[in-house]
């Protein structure tokens, strides 16, 4: 049994370091690399702008709608 597990762990090694070289050296995976982390940035960025809009309109709706205050 020890046996299987050490060449399953030597399979999985080398097709681990074939895959990571071969996407490392691929200009195709880099550039798709580059634009997928650009993306997310901008929709983290987007998210935490729309977070903190959201925030100040309940901020503002709780002032709006506070009933110890007489309009």
């Amino acid at each position: 049994m020890a046996g299987g597990n050490f060449i399953h762990r030597v399979v999985s090694y080398l097709a681990n370091e074939i895959i990571v070289n071969g996407l490392a050296n691929s200009p195709a995976f880099q550039r798709f690399a580059v634009r997928t982390s650009k993306k997310m940035e901008e929709v983290s960025k987007l998210a935490a702008q729309k977070q903190q809009e959201l925030a100040e309109q309940l901020k503002q709706a709780s002032k709006d709608f506070d009933p110890t205050k007489r309009h």
